[in-house]
């Protein structure tokens, strides 16, 4: 199995994406250990995922405080003994606008979440890492590389690409560690999110689901969209020793809607 034995270290897990992720690393034989600022929706993935409850922990988390994201490291190291991987998937990406109507105080929060956190989840997991080596998968967003036309999320790409640009730095300083870092890019991602987007702009303007569904898998070179099954698997992957010999690397996960 991909990830046996392996223990995740999985933030930001929620309904779709962080579930998935964490599904997808006990499936292939790993250890989740699960992070998001909800308890009730750490218990309900947990449950979902490994019912015995032998494969998984898990702890409420905000990404935010430093003690925090100590205290869900030290929860793996405690309950499994090691960290093999982080993977990052806790993020604000409900703020829309750009920047005429940009509020830059919650630009502020949304920087201090999605980069400032995501780098306090790392440094807290560095400990346990640099014993084995691992993997650091960092979450980004197409958007960050493409602005998209039909929304406007200018402080969410702007912090993801911040994130991209870290990480660079980050898989040269750990590298010698045998510690990789690398980004999972999605496009649009078949789950929640997106549903709810399809849904919400369907009822606006008065059509069918399935008209704003075509509107975005056109643009796609294959004929559907990519789905947090499919981002999870490669986070998975890139997660696993399979992946060895990668650090440094952005992998666009959209279905050929962009290629680069």
């Amino acid at each position: 199995m991909l990830l046996q034995g392996k223990t995740v270290v999985v933030s930001g897990v929620g309904a779709g994406l962080g579930h998935r992720i964490a599904e997808t690393v006990v499936r292939d034989g790993g250890r989740a250990v699960l992070g998001a600022r909800t308890e009730a929706h750490l218990a309900k993935s947990a449950a979902e995922i490994d019912p015995d409850g032998t494969r998984t922990a898990f702890r409420a988390t905000d990404i935010t405080d430093e003690a925090q994201c100590e205290a869900l490291a030290a929860l793996a190291v405690e309950r499994f003994g090691r960290i093999d991987a982080v993977v990052h998937v806790a993020a604000w990406d409900s703020y829309f606008g750009g920047l005429e109507d940009a509020d830059f105080a919650t630009w502020q929060g949304v920087l201090d979440v999605n980069l400032l956190g995501t780098l306090r989840m790392t440094r807290a997991c560095l400990p346990a890492l640099k014993e084995r080596g691992g993997s650091v998968v960092l979450i980004g967003t197409q958007s960050a590389v493409a602005a998209p036309s039909q929304v406007r999320q200018a402080a969410y790409a702007a912090s993801k690409g911040a994130l991209t640009s870290a990480m660079y730095s980050l898989a040269r300083e750990l590298g010698p560690h045998r510690i990789r870092v690398n980004t999972v890019l999605p496009g649009w991602m078949w789950g929640p999110p997106v549903q709810a987007y399809v849904r919400f702009t369907a009822h606006a303007e008065q059509v069918a689901e399935t008209e704003v569904l075509a509107r975005l898998t056109e643009r796609m070179a294959l004929p559907e969209l990519a789905t947090d099954g499919d981002v999870a698997e490669a986070a998975a992957f890139l997660a696993s020793d399979r992946a060895r010999a990668i650090t440094g690397q952005s992998l666009l996960v959209n279905a050929g809607e962009l290629m680069r």
